[in-house]
Protein backbone atom coordinates (compact mmCIF):
# COMPACT_ATOMS: atom_id res chain seq x y z
CA UNK A 1 0.00 0.00 0.00
CA UNK A 2 1.55 3.07 -1.19
CA UNK A 3 1.81 6.15 1.07
CA UNK A 4 0.48 9.43 0.23
CA UNK A 5 3.27 12.31 -0.33
CA UNK A 6 2.86 14.62 2.87
CA UNK A 7 1.08 17.81 2.61
CA UNK A 8 3.14 20.73 1.13
CA UNK A 9 3.77 23.50 3.70
CA UNK A 10 2.76 26.66 2.77
CA UNK A 11 5.69 28.75 1.38
CA UNK A 12 6.69 32.24 3.23
CA UNK A 13 8.49 35.34 2.92
CA UNK A 14 11.25 33.94 4.62
CA UNK A 15 11.14 30.09 2.52
CA UNK A 16 10.88 32.45 -0.44
CA UNK A 17 13.45 34.48 0.49
CA UNK A 18 15.87 31.23 1.14
CA UNK A 19 14.97 29.12 -2.34
CA UNK A 20 15.98 32.56 -4.08
CA UNK A 21 19.01 33.12 -1.82
CA UNK A 22 18.28 36.89 -1.18
CA UNK A 23 17.23 38.80 2.01
CA UNK A 24 13.49 38.82 3.22
CA UNK A 25 13.51 42.72 2.60
CA UNK A 26 14.04 42.45 -1.02
CA UNK A 27 10.98 39.89 -1.28
CA UNK A 28 9.16 42.60 0.72
CA UNK A 29 10.52 45.24 -1.76
CA UNK A 30 9.25 43.39 -4.68
CA UNK A 31 5.69 43.53 -3.10
CA UNK A 32 5.78 46.80 -1.45
CA UNK A 33 8.82 48.91 -2.91
CA UNK A 34 9.11 48.11 -6.55
CA UNK A 35 11.00 51.05 -7.58
CA UNK A 36 13.94 49.44 -5.06
CA UNK A 37 14.77 46.73 -7.55
CA UNK A 38 15.23 45.53 -10.94
CA UNK A 39 12.48 44.39 -13.08
CA UNK A 40 14.36 41.51 -13.48
CA UNK A 41 14.61 40.77 -10.32
CA UNK A 42 10.85 41.34 -9.42
CA UNK A 43 10.33 38.95 -12.25
CA UNK A 44 12.46 36.05 -10.85
CA UNK A 45 10.60 36.62 -7.69
CA UNK A 46 7.17 36.80 -8.52
CA UNK A 47 7.97 33.81 -10.68
CA UNK A 48 9.19 31.86 -7.75
CA UNK A 49 6.16 33.08 -5.68
CA UNK A 50 3.89 31.64 -8.25
CA UNK A 51 5.71 28.15 -8.52
CA UNK A 52 6.03 28.04 -4.47
CA UNK A 53 2.61 29.11 -3.94
CA UNK A 54 3.48 31.79 -1.91
CA UNK A 55 0.14 34.54 -1.79
CA UNK A 56 2.37 37.60 -0.98
CA UNK A 57 2.65 39.74 2.09
CA UNK A 58 0.06 38.90 5.01
CA UNK A 59 -2.48 42.22 5.16
CA UNK A 60 -2.89 41.42 8.23
CA UNK A 61 0.42 41.67 9.40
CA UNK A 62 0.93 44.24 7.49
CA UNK A 63 -1.26 46.83 9.47
CA UNK A 64 -0.04 45.46 12.56
CA UNK A 65 3.36 47.05 11.99
CA UNK A 66 2.18 49.64 10.40
CA UNK A 67 -0.78 50.67 12.08
CA UNK A 68 -2.41 51.60 9.46
CA UNK A 69 -5.70 49.48 8.31
CA UNK A 70 -6.08 50.88 4.77
CA UNK A 71 -9.64 51.98 5.26
CA UNK A 72 -12.67 54.13 6.13
CA UNK A 73 -15.03 52.84 8.72
CA UNK A 74 -18.69 54.21 7.74
CA UNK A 75 -20.81 53.49 9.87
CA UNK A 76 -24.83 54.27 9.52
CA UNK A 77 -27.32 52.84 12.35
CA UNK A 78 -30.45 52.88 9.67
CA UNK A 79 -31.19 48.81 8.25
CA UNK A 80 -28.35 48.39 5.74
CA UNK A 81 -30.30 48.98 2.45
CA UNK A 82 -30.61 52.24 3.37
CA UNK A 83 -27.35 52.90 2.32
CA UNK A 84 -28.19 52.43 -1.30
CA UNK A 85 -31.96 53.16 -1.67
CA UNK A 86 -32.00 56.06 -0.14
CA UNK A 87 -30.76 58.75 -2.79
CA UNK A 88 -30.01 61.26 -0.38
CA UNK A 89 -27.75 58.50 1.19
CA UNK A 90 -26.53 57.07 -1.59
CA UNK A 91 -25.11 60.52 -2.68
CA UNK A 92 -23.03 61.22 0.38
CA UNK A 93 -21.73 57.61 0.12
CA UNK A 94 -20.63 58.00 -3.72
CA UNK A 95 -18.92 61.41 -1.97
CA UNK A 96 -17.40 59.51 0.47
CA UNK A 97 -16.28 56.65 -1.38
CA UNK A 98 -14.65 59.16 -3.89
CA UNK A 99 -12.51 60.55 -1.26
CA UNK A 100 -10.87 57.55 -0.54
CA UNK A 101 -10.34 56.58 -4.02
CA UNK A 102 -8.16 60.02 -4.00
CA UNK A 103 -5.93 58.77 -1.25
CA UNK A 104 -6.24 54.85 -1.91
CA UNK A 105 -8.14 53.97 0.88
CA UNK A 106 -11.11 51.57 1.47
CA UNK A 107 -14.33 51.95 2.43
CA UNK A 108 -16.10 49.52 4.74
CA UNK A 109 -19.57 49.59 5.57
CA UNK A 110 -20.02 48.53 9.45
CA UNK A 111 -23.75 46.87 9.89
CA UNK A 112 -24.77 48.29 12.56
CA UNK A 113 -28.67 48.03 12.28
CA UNK A 114 -31.66 47.73 14.34
CA UNK A 115 -31.80 43.88 13.14
CA UNK A 116 -29.01 43.47 15.28
CA UNK A 117 -28.40 43.31 18.90
CA UNK A 118 -26.10 46.10 20.87
CA UNK A 119 -23.75 43.50 22.14
CA UNK A 120 -23.42 42.42 18.23
CA UNK A 121 -23.04 45.70 16.88
CA UNK A 122 -20.73 46.70 19.59
CA UNK A 123 -18.72 44.04 18.68
CA UNK A 124 -19.15 44.64 14.85
CA UNK A 125 -17.12 48.92 15.90
CA UNK A 126 -14.84 46.99 17.65
CA UNK A 127 -13.45 44.49 15.53
CA UNK A 128 -13.65 47.09 12.36
CA UNK A 129 -10.23 47.10 10.49
CA UNK A 130 -10.00 50.94 9.94
CA UNK A 131 -8.48 53.68 10.55
CA UNK A 132 -11.13 56.23 11.12
CA UNK A 133 -14.95 56.57 11.48
CA UNK A 134 -17.83 58.71 9.22
CA UNK A 135 -20.73 59.05 11.21
CA UNK A 136 -23.96 59.26 9.29
CA UNK A 137 -26.76 61.16 10.82
CA UNK A 138 -27.07 58.90 14.09
CA UNK A 139 -29.86 60.00 16.94
CA UNK A 140 -27.74 62.00 19.93
CA UNK A 141 -28.71 58.70 22.25
CA UNK A 142 -27.10 56.15 19.66
CA UNK A 143 -25.51 53.90 21.71
CA UNK A 144 -22.52 52.68 19.51
CA UNK A 145 -21.36 56.32 19.59
CA UNK A 146 -19.29 55.89 22.87
CA UNK A 147 -18.12 52.67 21.45
CA UNK A 148 -16.21 54.70 18.22
CA UNK A 149 -14.94 57.18 20.75
CA UNK A 150 -13.67 53.82 22.94
CA UNK A 151 -11.42 52.88 19.64
CA UNK A 152 -9.72 56.34 20.04
CA UNK A 153 -9.59 56.83 15.84
CA UNK A 154 -10.28 59.99 14.15
CA UNK A 155 -14.15 60.53 13.71
CA UNK A 156 -15.99 62.80 11.73
CA UNK A 157 -19.88 63.15 12.12
CA UNK A 158 -22.02 64.13 9.26
CA UNK A 159 -25.46 65.98 10.21
CA UNK A 160 -25.84 64.41 13.51
CA UNK A 161 -25.63 64.47 16.44
CA UNK A 162 -24.00 67.95 16.60
CA UNK A 163 -21.11 67.80 20.17
CA UNK A 164 -19.67 64.42 19.83
CA UNK A 165 -16.53 65.42 21.66
CA UNK A 166 -13.13 65.52 19.83
CA UNK A 167 -14.74 64.74 16.41
CA UNK A 168 -15.62 67.37 13.56
CA UNK A 169 -18.71 67.73 11.93
CA UNK A 170 -20.03 68.41 8.49
CA UNK A 171 -23.77 69.43 7.89
CA UNK A 172 -26.36 72.30 6.67
CA UNK A 173 -27.83 75.14 8.50
CA UNK A 174 -31.31 72.97 8.52
CA UNK A 175 -33.43 74.91 10.55
CA UNK A 176 -32.37 78.39 8.38
CA UNK A 177 -32.68 76.25 5.08
CA UNK A 178 -36.60 75.01 6.42
CA UNK A 179 -37.36 78.55 7.55
CA UNK A 180 -36.53 80.03 3.81
CA UNK A 181 -38.86 77.66 1.98
CA UNK A 182 -41.53 77.67 5.19
CA UNK A 183 -41.60 81.68 4.67
CA UNK A 184 -42.45 81.29 1.07
CA UNK A 185 -45.11 78.48 1.75
CA UNK A 186 -46.69 81.21 4.65
CA UNK A 187 -46.59 83.95 2.48
CA UNK A 188 -48.24 82.43 -0.05
CA UNK A 189 -51.12 81.86 2.57
CA UNK A 190 -50.91 78.93 3.90
CA UNK A 191 -51.93 78.70 7.60
CA UNK A 192 -52.94 75.62 8.49
CA UNK A 193 -50.39 73.18 7.57
CA UNK A 194 -48.92 69.83 8.32
CA UNK A 195 -45.62 68.48 8.81
CA UNK A 196 -44.14 65.05 7.71
CA UNK A 197 -41.12 64.17 9.04
CA UNK A 198 -38.74 61.18 9.50
CA UNK A 199 -38.15 59.50 13.23
CA UNK A 200 -37.14 61.94 15.49
CA UNK A 201 -36.55 59.03 18.39
CA UNK A 202 -36.52 55.46 18.89
CA UNK A 203 -39.58 53.07 18.20
CA UNK A 204 -42.59 53.68 20.32
CA UNK A 205 -43.84 51.55 23.27
CA UNK A 206 -45.43 48.11 21.71
CA UNK A 207 -43.24 48.64 18.58
CA UNK A 208 -45.46 50.24 16.80
CA UNK A 209 -44.14 51.76 13.86
CA UNK A 210 -46.99 52.99 11.97
CA UNK A 211 -46.94 56.78 11.06
CA UNK A 212 -47.98 59.07 14.40
CA UNK A 213 -48.97 62.16 15.44
CA UNK A 214 -46.39 63.58 17.25
CA UNK A 215 -47.35 64.84 20.06
CA UNK A 216 -45.79 67.92 22.57
CA UNK A 217 -44.00 64.95 24.81
CA UNK A 218 -42.72 63.20 21.50
CA UNK A 219 -41.82 66.96 20.01
CA UNK A 220 -40.01 68.20 23.18
CA UNK A 221 -37.20 65.75 23.24
CA UNK A 222 -36.39 63.84 20.19
CA UNK A 223 -33.21 62.80 19.93
CA UNK A 224 -32.89 63.30 16.28
CA UNK A 225 -31.14 67.25 15.71
CA UNK A 226 -31.63 67.24 11.75
CA UNK A 227 -35.47 66.66 12.39
CA UNK A 228 -35.52 68.76 15.58
CA UNK A 229 -33.89 71.91 13.23
CA UNK A 230 -36.52 71.15 10.46
CA UNK A 231 -39.53 71.66 12.20
CA UNK A 232 -38.10 74.91 14.48
CA UNK A 233 -37.21 76.22 10.62
CA UNK A 234 -41.39 75.58 10.12
CA UNK A 235 -42.08 76.92 13.38
CA UNK A 236 -40.01 80.30 13.34
CA UNK A 237 -41.83 80.83 10.10
CA UNK A 238 -45.29 80.90 11.79
CA UNK A 239 -43.94 82.80 14.74
CA UNK A 240 -42.22 85.50 12.46
CA UNK A 241 -46.05 85.82 10.35
CA UNK A 242 -48.01 85.97 13.46
CA UNK A 243 -49.02 82.85 13.77
CA UNK A 244 -49.24 80.18 16.63
CA UNK A 245 -45.49 77.87 16.42
CA UNK A 246 -46.88 75.35 17.98
CA UNK A 247 -49.99 74.75 15.14
CA UNK A 248 -48.42 72.36 12.61
CA UNK A 249 -50.03 69.27 12.91
CA UNK A 250 -46.43 66.82 13.09
CA UNK A 251 -46.46 62.95 11.65
CA UNK A 252 -43.75 60.91 12.48
CA UNK A 253 -42.93 57.79 10.21
CA UNK A 254 -40.69 55.24 11.57
CA UNK A 255 -40.19 53.66 8.00
CA UNK A 256 -38.28 55.21 4.56
CA UNK A 257 -40.01 52.93 1.97
CA UNK A 258 -42.30 54.30 -1.28
CA UNK A 259 -45.74 54.75 0.24
CA UNK A 260 -44.32 55.94 3.70
CA UNK A 261 -44.83 59.72 2.70
CA UNK A 262 -48.35 58.78 1.80
CA UNK A 263 -49.33 57.18 5.07
CA UNK A 264 -48.07 60.10 6.69
CA UNK A 265 -50.12 61.92 4.48
CA UNK A 266 -53.23 60.31 5.33
CA UNK A 267 -52.83 60.61 9.05
CA UNK A 268 -51.97 64.16 9.00
CA UNK A 269 -54.89 64.95 6.74
CA UNK A 270 -57.25 62.87 9.39
CA UNK A 271 -55.70 64.59 11.93
CA UNK A 272 -56.41 68.02 10.87
CA UNK A 273 -58.86 68.20 7.25
CA UNK A 274 -58.12 71.95 6.79
CA UNK A 275 -54.37 71.50 6.27
CA UNK A 276 -53.45 73.08 2.74
CA UNK A 277 -49.63 72.49 3.05
CA UNK A 278 -48.07 69.27 3.65
CA UNK A 279 -44.08 70.17 4.65
CA UNK A 280 -41.94 67.24 4.35
CA UNK A 281 -38.30 66.61 5.86
CA UNK A 282 -37.16 64.66 3.06
CA UNK A 283 -38.04 64.76 -0.33
CA UNK A 284 -38.56 60.94 -0.65
CA UNK A 285 -41.75 61.47 1.98
CA UNK A 286 -43.06 64.89 -0.30
CA UNK A 287 -42.96 62.25 -3.48
CA UNK A 288 -45.02 59.46 -2.25
CA UNK A 289 -47.47 61.98 -0.63
CA UNK A 290 -47.90 63.98 -4.06
CA UNK A 291 -48.46 60.14 -5.37
CA UNK A 292 -50.95 59.29 -2.41
CA UNK A 293 -52.80 62.31 -3.32
CA UNK A 294 -52.74 62.01 -6.80
CA UNK A 295 -54.34 58.80 -6.03
CA UNK A 296 -57.55 60.55 -4.22
CA UNK A 297 -57.84 62.83 -6.63
CA UNK A 298 -56.33 65.80 -4.75
CA UNK A 299 -54.45 67.91 -7.43
CA UNK A 300 -51.09 69.40 -6.48
CA UNK A 301 -50.87 72.44 -5.88
CA UNK A 302 -53.77 73.14 -7.03
CA UNK A 303 -55.48 71.74 -4.33
CA UNK A 304 -52.52 70.79 -1.90
CA UNK A 305 -49.16 72.52 -1.80
CA UNK A 306 -46.19 69.73 -0.95
CA UNK A 307 -42.66 70.06 -0.78
CA UNK A 308 -39.58 68.26 0.39
CA UNK A 309 -35.74 68.74 1.44
CA UNK A 310 -32.56 67.31 -0.02
CA UNK A 311 -32.75 68.01 -3.87
CA UNK A 312 -33.05 64.59 -4.98
CA UNK A 313 -33.15 64.03 -8.88
CA UNK A 314 -36.38 62.30 -8.78
CA UNK A 315 -37.76 65.62 -6.68
CA UNK A 316 -36.17 68.09 -9.00
CA UNK A 317 -37.72 65.98 -12.32
CA UNK A 318 -40.89 66.45 -10.91
CA UNK A 319 -40.23 69.97 -10.31
CA UNK A 320 -40.96 69.58 -6.40
CA UNK A 321 -40.59 72.76 -4.42
CA UNK A 322 -37.77 71.83 -2.05
CA UNK A 323 -34.20 72.64 -0.53
CA UNK A 324 -31.19 71.20 -2.49
CA UNK A 325 -28.67 70.46 -0.14
CA UNK A 326 -24.91 69.09 -1.24
CA UNK A 327 -25.28 65.80 0.05
CA UNK A 328 -22.42 64.38 -2.32
CA UNK A 329 -19.87 67.14 -0.94
CA UNK A 330 -21.12 66.10 2.19
CA UNK A 331 -19.34 62.84 1.44
CA UNK A 332 -16.49 64.30 -0.06
CA UNK A 333 -16.01 66.42 3.10
CA UNK A 334 -16.27 63.96 5.55
CA UNK A 335 -13.95 61.61 3.79
CA UNK A 336 -10.89 64.76 3.49
CA UNK A 337 -11.30 65.94 6.93
CA UNK A 338 -10.87 62.03 7.91
CA UNK A 339 -7.41 61.56 6.15
CA UNK A 340 -6.20 65.39 6.51
CA UNK A 341 -7.55 66.29 9.65
CA UNK A 342 -6.54 69.94 10.72
CA UNK A 343 -3.23 70.49 11.56
CA UNK A 344 -4.36 72.41 15.20
CA UNK A 345 -5.78 69.36 15.97
CA UNK A 346 -8.50 70.80 16.97
CA UNK A 347 -12.12 69.55 15.81
CA UNK A 348 -13.62 71.55 13.19
CA UNK A 349 -17.47 72.29 12.26
CA UNK A 350 -18.07 72.61 8.33
CA UNK A 351 -21.63 74.01 7.05
CA UNK A 352 -22.11 73.61 3.84
CA UNK A 353 -24.72 76.16 1.58
CA UNK A 354 -28.78 74.84 0.38
CA UNK A 355 -30.26 76.23 -2.23
CA UNK A 356 -33.77 77.27 -2.20
CA UNK A 357 -35.67 75.30 -5.56
CA UNK A 358 -38.90 77.18 -6.02
CA UNK A 359 -40.11 74.32 -7.90
CA UNK A 360 -44.23 73.73 -9.43
CA UNK A 361 -45.68 71.88 -6.31
CA UNK A 362 -46.44 74.93 -4.02
CA UNK A 363 -49.10 77.59 -4.22
CA UNK A 364 -51.79 80.15 -2.93
CA UNK A 365 -54.26 77.61 -0.93
CA UNK A 366 -57.08 76.50 -2.37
Amino acid sequence: MSRSSPPRRRATLASLAAELKVSRTTISNAYNRPDQLSAELRERIFTAAKQLGYPGPDPVARSLRTRRAGAVGLMITEPLNYSFSDPAALDFVAGLAESCEEVGQGLLLVAIGPNRSVADGSAAVLAAGVDGFVVYSASDDDPYLPVVQQRQLPVVVVDQPSDVAGASRVGIDDRAAMRRLADYVVGLGHRDVGILTMRLGGDLPGGDRSPQVAGPDRLASPHFHVQRERIGGVQDALAAAGLDPQSPTVVETFEQGPSSGGAAAEVALTANPRITALLCTADVLALSAMDHLRARGIYVPGQMTVTGFDGIPDALKRGLTTVAQPSVEKGRRAGRLLHQPPRSGQPVVEILDTEFVRGRTAGPPA
